[in-house]
């Protein structure tokens, strides 16, 4: 029987490589294909039952839902998009901190009531669109009611 060698003086046939190279192949697409498909999934929902101060990663295509704020923004292969502009972001749940907290957020999303901004500044962190400039895009905000 004619075969390879493939050291330590194993001999597999040559038709055992052919046929099982396109199945594994195969296999490999699909499972990549689904992990894919669970990434975006898990990305693009929105968050449920968040406690307060917690922090998600959602595509930035999602809307930031009512109560979060944006706290950070960067590029992930999983959102799409063909160059590496902005397209992923984190939101922080402002809803239940207790009054008096204080926390840094992105200014690409209005804070909800009860929170009053304190002050104003750039953060390479919350460059949300690409060639901003270095306008301030962030906010130090306060929770007052």
């Amino acid at each position: 029987m004619r075969g390879q060698h493939i050291g330590m003086g194993c001999h597999f046939p040559l038709a055992d490589f052919a046929s099982k190279e396109p199945v594994m192949t195969r296999l490999r697409t699909t499972a990549m294909a689904f992990a894919g498909a669970a990434a975006m999934f898990a990305l693009a929902a929105a968050p449920a039952q968040a406690a307060p101060g917690d922090v998600t990663t959602t595509c930035a295509n999602t809307a930031t839902p009512a109560g979060y704020v944006d706290v950070n923004w960067g590029y992930s292969a999983s959102c799409g998009g063909q160059n590496l502009a902005p397209n992923i972001k984190q939101i922080k749940q402002l809803t239940g901190l207790p009054i008096g907290t204080v926390v840094q957020a992105c200014g690409s999303t209005y804070y909800p009531a009860g929170w009053v901004a304190t002050s104003s500044y750039f953060s390479n962190s919350c460059v949300a669109f690409p060639n901003s400039g270095f306008n301030n895009n962030a906010w130090t905000l306060k929770r007052v009611s």
